[in-house]
């Protein structure tokens, strides 16, 4: 199946889900947790040292706020982009958050997740 084919409900809906749980482990630092839906090229381009770098010192990644805005869906080729717009709970401002979803082995995962 091709994520792309289903429709934008159906998208956010598994986007959110995978989006909250990203939130959720990069404030508590859990990088074990925060890598857990990624797919096997994101996983093998993201080391546990350089993950553990970004929660360690980056404030925003430890202060993400739950209260996040869709901002919408891009389909390509056979991965779709949902985009947020993303608060923190310590830094004043909104930030694009970006999540990348496809399937892999049958099963959606993350292909790519950024804020910027």
């Amino acid at each position: 199946m091709n994520i792309i084919e289903k429709n934008d409900e159906e998208i956010q809906a598994m986007a959110n889900l995978l989006w909250r749980d990203l939130v959720k482990a990069s404030n508590e630092g859990k990088y074990g947790e925060f890598a857990k839906n990624f797919s096997g090229s994101l996983a093998r381009a993201i080391d546990q040292v350089v993950a553990g770098h970004q929660f360690a010192n980056s404030e925003l990644a430890r202060s993400l706020s739950e209260d996040i805005d869709s901002l919408g869906i891009i389909r390509r080729g056979e991965h779709v982009t949902v985009l947020y717009r993303q608060r923190s709970t310590k830094k004043p401002g909104e930030w694009l958050g970006r999540l990348v979803l496809g399937y892999e082995d049958g099963k959606v995962r993350i292909f790519g997740a950024s804020i910027f």
